[in-house]
């Protein structure tokens, strides 16, 4: 396939998972309301604009700062690296390829970070140095091996899983996150025409920790949806009650995605961006995995279960951006999970 990386090729292994993403919206109010009241997230710090939160399973401070803007959307997202050496390494690659926007002293709960952008223009980050969560005396488990106790309030997200996102063109984003930060292919859709409409690459043995879609409205630099997990099928219906009753738009599910066979819910938040609410799936720790391709006639048949997400599935996304009749009709048919 053309732009994988050949089996020659030492793999990469400098990144350790998705570390934090910070997240934009043009109501800070709604928005926190939403995460830590609907999804039971935990308010860790403010700073400025921004408030810093997290899943009662996330081992560092915080995975989401959200920050208020005058348009949702994601500012930017980070991933922990394995190590120092692991950071100075992926550095001089990024470097290397002029992607490069240099080195900041670091934020609430991490270390200096590393600045860079993929080709379409997403902004992220990478950092090794971080403070793990410590919870106060009345939050602490029982369980030792757990960073904090389960609060029972809301959905009770219990962590950040994955981070989807638009983008003018796949392969070239795709390629760029396996050559120069060790990402490896897992899933990815190839239309009749030979392009390729999304990919799920990960860095750990999750399907994917970052997914790349095909953007109908042909922007760049877009947020599709953050996803965060949940433990089981009944937490994901659950959670649709708990949308409905605080009268969070539902845009798909609760349903079994067919790529990831993940269960899975779909909505916004107040300011705009799309959530996920996740479980299951399944995890891949074979180093010699083959990636399972998607044709255009097989992801038309829906999801695992025969549900077809809707049109606003490929075109709605944050910064939002207005949609016209004929950019949807030149979306090949296609049902991107």
């Amino acid at each position: 396939m053309k732009g994988q990386i050949d089996d020659a090729v030492e793999p990469i292994h400098d990144l350790a998972h998705l570390g934090h993403l910070e997240l934009l919206t043009p109501k800070p109010e709604e928005s926190l309301h939403f995460f830590t009241n609907v999804l039971g997230m935990s308010v860790t710090a403010r700073a400025g604009q921004s408030v810093f939160l997290r899943g009662y399973g996330d081992y560092e401070r915080h995975t989401v700062k959200l920050t208020e803007d005058c348009q949702a959307g994601i500012a930017h997202i980070a991933w922990r690296t394995t190590s120092r050496p692991a950071l100075v390494r992926r550095v001089a690659a990024l470097e290397a390829a002029g992607c490069g926007r240099g080195w900041i002293d670091g934020d609430l709960g991490h270390g200096p970070a590393y600045r860079f952008v993929d080709p379409d223009g997403h902004l992220m980050e990478l950092y090794y140095e971080t403070e793990y969560f410590q919870a106060p005396a009345d939050q602490r488990s029982r369980l030792k091996n757990q960073p904090q106790r389960y609060s029972g309030h809301g959905i009770g997200i219990r962590r950040i899983d994955h981070v989807n996102l638009l983008c003018q063109e796949v392969m070239p984003n795709r390629v760029f996150m396996e050559e120069k930060l060790g990402f490896r292919l897992r899933e990815h859709v190839i239309l009749d025409d030979g392009t390729e409409a999304a990919a799920w690459i990960s860095v750990t043995p999750l399907v994917h920790d970052v997914a790349y879609t095909l953007d109908a409205t042909r922007s760049r630099g877009r947020l599709h949806h953050l996803a965060f997990w949940v433990d089981n099928r009944e937490d994901v219906l659950r959670a649709a009650d708990i949308f409905l009753e605080n009268d969070v738009f539902i845009e798909s599910g609760p349903s079994k995605h067919a790529i990831t066979q993940a269960f899975f819910l779909y909505g916004y938040e107040p300011g705009g961006n799309r959530v996920e609410i996740f479980s299951g799936g399944y995890l891949i720790f074979a180093p010699d995995w083959q990636p399972i391709v998607w044709t255009q006639a097989e992801r038309a048949r829906g999801q695992a279960w025969g549900l077809r997400l809707p049109e606003s599935f490929h075109s709605y996304g944050t910064p939002i951006v207005e949609v016209t009749r004929e950019a949807m009709r030149e979306v090949p048919v296609f049902d991107p999970r």
